[in-house]
């Protein structure tokens, strides 16, 4: 069985419905905040259920919103309890404070940070993955990088692929996205930004594989819903 396009998962997820028009641009809530910088590293090795009692946790303590500059002057152990539900909170705390006071240091403010920030300043702090820097520069800063991550290996495993590195996976989805631009622009009946479709693209395959692709079974489930009528 042939595996389907980048170009032609995003056109199928479309037409089952995954991401509706009223919910975020960039399907991450609160996208373009600084929020996402701080959910971005809660997510790691956790599930976004428990992430979210953590970010309201903490947007309660500051006051409605999560900012730089809020969490930037917090105590590690105030933010240690705040966040315990997404698991592995001392060193999610300190990885959380640790970048948001280098942020502060190197950009000055999140606004300056969101327009001039690299992939590679975002690799070198400490605790920031491809997976985790990526989701940032896309979903914090509306940046052209596609986010993929163990939803997207274990769904394409499914049709018989598996890539040696994150970047070859992130390449042979992305790529066919640049390809079918046009095409992408017909689905959606206007132009997109680039990165826009790069995180919706992401959250498609998060929603479905939320789904379809956990416990036993998982494969003929996927196989089912994505291939159905072909």
């Amino acid at each position: 069985m042939e595996i389907i396009s980048g170009f032609e998962l995003l056109k199928r997820l479309k037409e089952l419905g995954y991401i509706k028009e009223e919910e975020d641009p960039y399907w991450w809530k609160n996208s373009g905040t600084f929020e996402v910088v701080v959910g971005a590293i809660l997510t790691q090795n956790s599930r976004w259920e428990r992430v979210q009692v953590g970010l309201e946790r903490l947007r309660s303590f500051l006051g409605g919103t999560i900012t730089l500059e809020g969490v930037a002057s917090m105590d590690q152990r105030s933010l240690e309890e705040l966040i315990k539900p997404a698991g592995f909170y001392r060193t999610k705390s300190h990885r959380i404070i640790t970048l948001s006071r280098r942020i502060g240091e190197e950009y000055g403010n999140f606004q300056l940070f969101r327009s001039k920030v690299s992939r590679r300043w975002l690799l070198e702090q400490k605790g920031i993955g491809p997976e985790t820097a990526d989701t940032i520069l896309n979903y914090a800063c509306y940046k052209e990088f596609l986010v993929v991550d163990s939803y997207t290996a274990r769904l394409l495993s499914f049709f018989g692929y598996q890539f040696e590195s994150y970047d070859e996976l992130q390449s042979f989805l992305g790529d066919s996205l640049i390809e079918n631009l046009p095409q992408i622009y017909q689905l959606y009946g206007k132009p997109l930004p680039l990165a826009q479709i790069y995180g919706r693209f992401h959250g498609k395959i998060v929603e479905f594989c939320k789904e379809f692709c956990r416990g036993k079974g998982a494969k003929e489930r996927v196989l089912k819903a994505l291939l159905r009528g072909e």
